[in-house]
């Protein structure tokens, strides 16, 4: 299958199962004109991740054999394409890279100061254990991770889930 999908809005989360059972999710995404399976059309592999509706959503469906032609027609087409492509591959090297190369609790500081300052490409979950995914790691490892930023004073939980106290304190953390 060729096609691409077109969400112009709704929320989907993103991750990966590996054959062991553990799982990382990169984060949610809420959708204006996002545009799925375009890696897939211009290589021809599997999507590597799951992406799942977080909610209900209309999607268009684009069919490959005409965006084929299209290409054809219209090769500043691929401009677009390539550009989309490449910040898409840089935002989530940039993550699979943070994640795997820093401590936890440096990586859920760091999120949580760019969710501050609104300029993350996913966000996170509501749930605990599906944060604790998304830094590939257990819902113990990630409570305890939690602990020793709020032992720090830097952050605090409450009802709407994790809060900054300290921003000048989690930023200098982070740097």
């Amino acid at each position: 299958m060729n096609d691409l999908y077109l969400v112009p809005h709704g929320r989907i989360s993103m991750g990966y199962t590996a054959r062991n059972g553990r799982s990382f999710q990169l984060g949610t995404m809420t959708c204006d004109s996002q545009l799925f399976g375009e890696m897939e059309f211009f290589t021809d592999y599997l999507c590597q991740l799951d992406i799942v509706a977080e909610e209900p959503l209309e999607l268009t469906v684009i069919n490959g054999e005409k965006l084929q032609q299209a290409l054809l027609k219209t090769p500043q087409f691929a401009l677009f394409f390539a550009s989309a492509i490449a910040i898409d591959y840089q935002d989530t090297v940039d993550i699979f890279t943070r994640r795997m190369l820093y401590p936890i609790a440096y990586n859920i500081a760091y999120d949580l100061y760019h969710q501050y300052l609104k300029d993350q490409p996913v966000e996170g979950f509501t749930k605990c254990y599906l944060e604790a995914e998304r830094f590939a790691t257990t819902d113990r490892v990630y409570r305890r991770a939690v602990k020793k930023l709020e032992d720090l004073q830097l952050i605090k939980r409450d009802k709407e889930g994790l809060v900054i106290c300290d921003l000048e304190g989690l930023k200098a953390f982070i740097e």
